[in-house]
């Protein structure tokens, strides 16, 4: 019998990257349509808003996991895996009779796509040569920031003409597809596994800690000051235990059995580029909530506007980080990083000057100009972060770096939609005022980003850990 040929690693990128946009695109794709739902379902809008709450919460208690999981199972098994729960969990979201469903639905798409970007990222640094790293890792600029961007875009066109289920049923056959080319195609060959028991105290720690802390800064973030459960109960509760995660990960840690390995926060690189990645994704995510309410709510447009709004900053995004990339394997991070979070600071600065008259073309141009901002900084950064590490840790730095950005978004989030609501003239309604207030916020954030941005390295190259005893 004639063996079959191993795919090429352009291939397996290419199918991984794919699949991942895909199913990054629904962290944000139910944000147009909570309207839709809200009148179709007959639910309030606090508990609709649960369905990208809920999705966000699944990321941060899965995420982690992943290092573990990536280590024990091959990423064949692990892609099919994580496509076969996105798939069942798409095709429950468009046959939901009710609320419950619906997000049951989702919780399960997200269980799906918390695995992806960590194996996009190890997959990655298993087959790519170092000196062409940063050209392919500029292609996971697409997934993580230009799919989240695009989500509203695409909601909006899909419910100009459409229930809000069909952004479940045009997922669903691409998703299939993917599920289909990665059982044929997707062999990592030379995969080096170190599998490790399962601590099942780390487990549970680590649920409680990630979702303790995304759903305190979601809470924080909602404008209703009614009753309920108050934001800092479950910021402390996720705190403590993320305090008695990390000792138990430093403890396991000795004898190679972490459930999520922290030795790569004693990378200079890793940690320097990790707080950029982190100040960025708080930028981006902050944008993704408060420019649709701008332009609704100050500028009176409609929601197929307000998501038109980021088409062209996410597109540009995705076209400038090949570009990127390429810049960064010849002359490393530092020459992105510096200019990139210029424009980020610029962007958000011009952001707090809009006023209730701006043209919409100024909306998008800012847009535009924070989105090549953040794509100079998030490829050069990240391959910076995970080129510093040895092999056996790409898995837990992926981990920590994919999980980072979910807590980082909530955050983003969170701390955007407070200061709006608190700095708003109309009794904590989307205003020009509130608005103003969230994005000087935001650049004075950006300035921090611009100082830390002198920190970073130049181009990765192998190099020893400095070890806390």
């Amino acid at each position: 019998m004639q063996r079959r040929a191993a795919p090429s690693p352009t291939l397996i990128i290419a199918l991984l990257v794919g699949a991942a946009f895909v199913m990054i695109l629904n962290e944000t794709i139910m944000s147009v349509a909570l309207p839709a739902l809200i009148l179709d379902l007959e639910v309030s809008a606090a508990t609709a808003q649960w369905l990208t709450s809920g999705f966000l919460l699944t990321m941060a208690v899965v995420i982690p996991m992943t290092g573990a999981l990536l280590q024990r199972f091959p990423a064949r098994t692990v892609y099919l895996m994580s496509m076969i729960l996105f798939c069942s969990g798409t095709l429950l979201a468009a046959l939901a009779p009710g609320f419950t469903v619906l997000l049951v639905g989702r919780i399960v798409q997200a269980c799906g796509t918390a695995v992806m970007v960590p194996l996009l990222m190890t997959t990655i640094m298993t087959l790519i040569p170092v000196e062409r790293r940063g050209q392919t890792m500029g292609t996971i600029s697409i997934v993580i920031a230009v799919a989240p961007a695009v989500g509203p875009t695409l909601s909006g066109l899909i419910l100009g003409s459409l229930s809000w289920r069909w952004m479940f049923w045009i997922v669903l056959p691409i998703a299939l597809v993917a599920l289909a080319a990665g059982h044929r195609w997707l062999r990592v060959p030379s995969e080096e596994r170190r599998p490790t028991p399962i601590d099942y105290v780390s487990v549970p720690l680590s649920a409680v800690a990630f979702a303790g802390l995304v759903f305190g800064l979601s809470l924080a973030g909602e404008s209703s000051g009614g009753g309920g459960v108050p934001a800092w109960v479950p910021a402390i509760v996720g705190a403590t235990a993320m305090v008695l995660f990390g000792v138990r990960q430093v403890r396991l840690q000795r004898t190679d059995g972490a459930f999520l390995d922290l030795r790569p926060f004693t990378y200079r690189r890793f940690s320097v580029s990790l707080a950029l990645v982190v100040l960025g994704f708080m930028a981006l995510f902050g944008a993704i909530i408060m420019l649709p309410l701008y332009v609704q709510d100050v500028l009176g447009r409609s929601a197929l506007v307000a998501g038109l709004v980021g088409f062209p900053g996410g597109l540009l995004m995705g076209l400038a980080g090949p570009f990127v990339g390429r810049i960064y394997d010849r002359l490393g991070a530092r020459v992105l990083v510096i200019p990139g979070s210029a424009l980020l600071c610029a962007s958000l600065w011009g952001f707090a000057t809009l006023s209730a008259a701006s043209p919409i073309w100024a909306v998008v141009v800012l847009q535009m100009v924070m989105m090549l901002g953040l794509s100079m900084m998030f490829t050069p950064l990240m391959t910076d972060a995970l080129g510093v590490l040895p092999d056996w840790l790409y898995s837990h730095g992926s981990a920590i770096l994919t999980t980072l950005q979910q807590v980082a978004g909530a955050a983003g989030t969170a701390l955007f939609i407070t200061v709006m609501t608190r700095a708003s003239a109309s009794s904590g309604a989307p205003d020009l005022p509130g608005v103003r207030a969230a994005f000087t916020v935001a650049a004075i954030i950006a300035v921090v980003a611009v100082a830390a941005a002198f920190f970073t390295g130049r181009r990765p190259a192998p190099a020893e850990p400095v070890l806390v005893h």
